[in-house]
């Protein structure tokens, strides 16, 4: 199933389309980088999609951001080379992109207007990270992770028909 889906800031500053293989918001992210810039209800959920179809009206206003990582086994520190694309005037969370997966963009799920379907079941990842308070809603056929799931997104994709 391939969508174009339509996604927008806040404000409207920024509105974007792309189009999208794997549409289903299934895959909620519990890590402290998430949580903390995109995950209002302790996790983020990003969607694949086809970078080369991005088309962006009101680019100056996104930025970015590269998170600081932690390796939670060694303490070594760096920069991610991850982009976390914002609305620079509402703050709103839009997508993120990452050069070593050029073909790739991962709008937020918060971020489309286009009504997305609803998945089968949904995976929790990264939940070693999670804060406290944010309990994972799990449904039948969820599935848990402590850290990364030991599937692909393309796999789970596979996997349900998609």
């Amino acid at each position: 199933m391939t969508m174009t889906l339509s996604g927008s800031c806040h404000c409207q500053s920024v509105r974007f389309t792309v189009q999208s293989g794997s549409p289903f918001p299934f895959n909620r992210c519990y890590c402290d980088i998430c949580r903390k810039t995109a995950g209002a209800g302790g996790f983020a959920i990003n969607i694949g999609a086809d970078y080369t179809t991005l088309q962006v009206e009101g680019q100056q206003h996104i930025s970015r951001y590269n998170a600081r990582m932690v390796d939670p086994d060694t303490g070594a520190d760096s920069i991610s080379s991850a982009e976390r694309c914002f609305c620079s005037r509402c703050g709103s969370q839009l997508w993120l992109y990452d050069p070593r997966w050029p073909e790739l963009v991962h709008p937020h799920a918060s971020s489309i207007d286009t009504d997305l379907p609803v998945p089968p079941h949904r995976w929790h990842m990264m939940l070693d990270c999670r804060a406290p308070w944010a309990e994972p809603d799990t449904a039948p056929g969820d599935k848990r992770f402590p850290r990364y799931p030991d599937q692909s997104l393309a796999d789970w994709h596979r996997e349900n028909g998609d």
